[in-house]
């Protein structure tokens, strides 16, 4: 995996808050932390595009057997056709 420096400027404060999360949720560093917090973001992006999925199907009255596995191949096909 590649990785690619990114400087990023804080405000004093919320310096101050990274440094108070470093030290109180265990995080090595702050890039640590940084990676967390966009892992969590994708994650919910992830679970929105699903839950707006869920919906589009809920909707469409299609008579297709609704399951999950349907819902999971109908998602990667959009994601794949995105690219």
């Amino acid at each position: 995996m590649a990785t690619t420096t990114m400087n990023i400027s804080l405000p004093d404060s919320m310096r101050v808050f990274v440094e108070e999360t470093l030290a109180d949720d265990g995080y090595g560093s702050a890039s640590e932390y940084v990676r967390d917090l966009i892992r969590a973001d994708q994650k919910r992006r992830n679970e929105k595009r699903l839950e707006t999925l869920l919906i589009e199907r809920l909707r469409s009255g299609d008579d297709e057997t609704f399951t999950m596995d349907n819902v999971r191949a109908d998602l990667r096909r959009r994601i794949k056709a995105k690219e």
